[in-house]
């Protein structure tokens, strides 16, 4: 084929000069001749812009974990609708981890070295790693944050034995039952899936806020996500914290009940986040951008109520989290039922992909994390979380992200706060002062 034909698809004509041959070799080498014009053909339906070839992320690949939890879905959407071929990832493995603690080690070796480059993870462990807070020896390994990945709907569960109580957001109840366990001799417990992680500070403020000791009064433990309702079962522990469809299945299962919604705790609150190693974005930020941008895609397409069901069944299938569709669909949709009678219809605390800014990662929101994280001894109690926000988040990022996806100036923030958040006990955190919101907290391990 001649140098001087050219490409005549939708908008692009001869006086765009683009033609065909030098088109693959801006791009063949990446992609691959084949996956190249699908991508194209998905990415440009109206026709290939001439800037295309110098747009064409750095490598093609990126190997992206997951825990087995509904608010993975924008992954498990972006692999299944095509979304990380559409930006030219055409190599993007969808890995599942064992556990949050597996997620950390393999983000310290990289997909280089047989780990990840990115994941699906609880929003405060980015700050951990990459602080060495929680790696082997301490050494640090520098994360970014690209987005949020949604806000609300992690649940408190706890056991049938305490069905009579119908324990909810009020835990005084909850500590005088665990008082008399005790007294009986019989160890009292609560998991979560990651110290100093989203689950655990969830649980560890819902217990404070009742007068329960989360290290003192009660042991907390750490069981991976998909291992909640087989120790729920055989009775590991008296209450846990995480993600759907493991809250919803225990009441299936009638092993135990929904005492709170997360979101009960503090509405829209944030959640699970986009990570990278900051190392892979460095040395490739155009495929990081591509993988954000088809991350963000996914996270509009999730949040459509018309596309609820999909969703729910992609996350239960075998390669995702691998359970009944039933586990997942209900809750997914806005329907909780408490196990208890309590049943809610379109909560307004159900879990957000997109709306209200569910996607981008508020600044205020890691000040948050971090201080809690402080409260309970993780970080120092003098620590520069601000200036580890500035090194981590990566807001920047998702906003020009979203500009290149043409999303609404209405759905961007116009500032990296989101301003004072107020708890379900009246509790204020102001991010721009959190050592008084500490000062207000009756439990905690620094003075």
């Amino acid at each position: 084929m001649s140098d001087d034909v050219k490409v005549k698809s939708g908008s692009v004509s001869a006086d765009d000069g683009v033609s065909r041959r030098s088109l693959l070799k801006g791009s063949a080498a990446a992609l691959g001749t084949a996956a190249l014009f699908e991508s194209i053909r998905m990415a440009f339906p109206g026709g290939v812009p001439a800037a295309y070839a110098s747009e064409a992320p750095e490598t093609t690949k990126a190997t992206l974990g997951f825990i087995a939890l509904t608010d993975a879905a924008p992954l498990f959407v972006a692999k299944e609708k095509g979304l990380f071929d559409k930006y030219g990832m055409t190599d993007v493995n969808v890995a599942k981890q064992a556990s949050w603690g597996t997620t950390r080690d393999n983000l310290v070796l990289g997909s280089e070295g047989n780990g990840i480059d990115g994941a699906h993870i609880l929003t405060p462990m980015p700050y951990l790693i990459s602080a060495g807070k929680v790696t082997q020896n301490n050494v640090p390994t520098p994360m970014y944050i690209l987005s949020r990945l949604n806000l609300n709907s992690q649940c408190i569960s706890v056991g049938q034995e305490y069905i009579d109580l119908k324990i909810g957001l009020d835990t005084k109840p909850f500590k005088e039952a665990l008082e008399k366990k005790k007294a009986s001799g019989k160890p009292v417990k609560a998991a979560m899936t990651f110290p100093g992680g989203t689950h655990d500070l969830w649980i560890r403020y819902w217990l404070a806020s009742g007068g329960i000791d989360p290290d003192k009064d009660i042991e907390t433990i750490v069981v991976p996500p998909a291992q909640m309702v087989a120790n729920m079962k055989v009775g590991t522990m008296d209450c846990f914290c995480v993600c759907e469809p493991w809250n919803a299945q225990l009441i299936n299962q009638k092993i135990g009940y929904t005492a709170i919604n997360t979101g009960e705790l503090w509405k829209d609150h944030p959640e699970k986040a986009f990570g990278m190693r900051a190392a892979y974005v460095d040395k490739n930020p155009k495929a990081a951008m591509a993988l954000l941008k088809a991350v963000m895609e996914a996270q509009m397409w999730c949040d459509k109520m018309e596309n609820r069901e999909e969703v729910a069944r992609i996350c239960a299938k075998r390669q995702w989290i691998n359970v009944p569709p039933a586990d997942v669909i209900d809750r997914m949709k806005g329907r909780f039922d408490y196990g208890t009678g309590r049943i809610v219809e379109k909560s307004p605390v159900w879990m957000k992909y997109w709306q209200d800014y569910a996607s981008y990662p508020w600044q205020s929101h890691d000040l948050w994390f971090i201080t809690e994280d402080q409260r309970w001894g993780k970080f120092e109690p003098d620590y520069d979380a601000k200036a580890l926000i500035a090194k981590v988040n990566r807001e920047d990022l998702w906003r020009e992200a979203a500009k290149a996806l043409s999303v609404p100036a209405a759905e961007i923030p116009t500032s990296t706060s989101r301003g004072k958040e107020t708890f379900f006990d009246g509790k204020v955190f102001d991010p721009e002062n959190p050592g008084a919101y500490l000062a207000t907290l009756d439990i905690k391990r620094i003075a």
